[in-house]
């Protein structure tokens, strides 16, 4: 009876440190790649309008004006770029080992026999990425509610709109990727987590 329940408890700590893991290097490439293309694509229509607006000579005005421009487009840009980095994330997850345990794609599980993806290309993941981005907005809109109801119970705040923003939802786009990938394997049947 113990050792089952030690080797149960192996188990349990093997798979939150695969979980931890994979979010870990999951999160580390969403953040650097839609704020790396982000900063990019401000930068440039920051540039566009700076060179369309005559070029005014460079002074302390024109800086403070150009940096509340890139600020003010990053923003902005930084939405599209972020929904592409969750589509190109989630290409990383797979074949790759991480605490012991891999997480796998397989072939159309309707076929009598699922064959594992070795070299996966974004048309391949078009299915499991539809129904991971779904989960992942049911638990972004959860932690939303939760938030709400906890703004509401417990802080002066009124509303939604006085505390959120894009750097808001994006921790909880966060949090809810690390939830989201313990309920992918059961909830997507071409998604399999084996061990490596």
């Amino acid at each position: 009876m113990n050792i089952t329940i030690l080797c149960s408890s192996l188990l349990v700590k093997a798979v939150n440190k695969f979980y931890l893991s994979l979010w870990f290097f999951w999160a580390i490439r969403v953040t650097v790649s839609s704020v790396v293309l982000g900063s990019l694509l401000a930068t440039i229509i920051t540039l566009f309008i700076y060179l369309t607006q005559g070029s005014v000579e460079i002074n302390e005005k024109v800086i403070g004006a150009l940096i509340k421009l890139f600020i003010f487009w990053f923003a902005i840009v930084w939405n599209l770029t972020l929904l592409l980095a969750l589509f190109r994330s989630i290409k990383g997850l797979f074949n790759r080992c991480n605490g012991g345990y891999t997480l796998q794609l397989l072939s159309c599980p309707k076929e009598s026999q699922s064959k594992v993806i070795e070299n996966i290309g974004y048309g391949d993941l078009v299915k499991v990425w539809r129904k991971w981005f779904m989960l992942l907005i049911w638990l972004v809109g959860a932690e939303m509610v939760i938030a709400l109801a906890f703004t509401l119970l417990f802080t002066s705040y009124n509303g939604l709109f006085e505390w959120f923003s894009i750097y808001v939802l994006y921790g909880f786009v966060l949090l809810g990727g690390y939830f989201s990938f313990m309920i992918l394997a059961s909830r997507c049947k071409q998604v399999r987590i084996s061990k490596c």
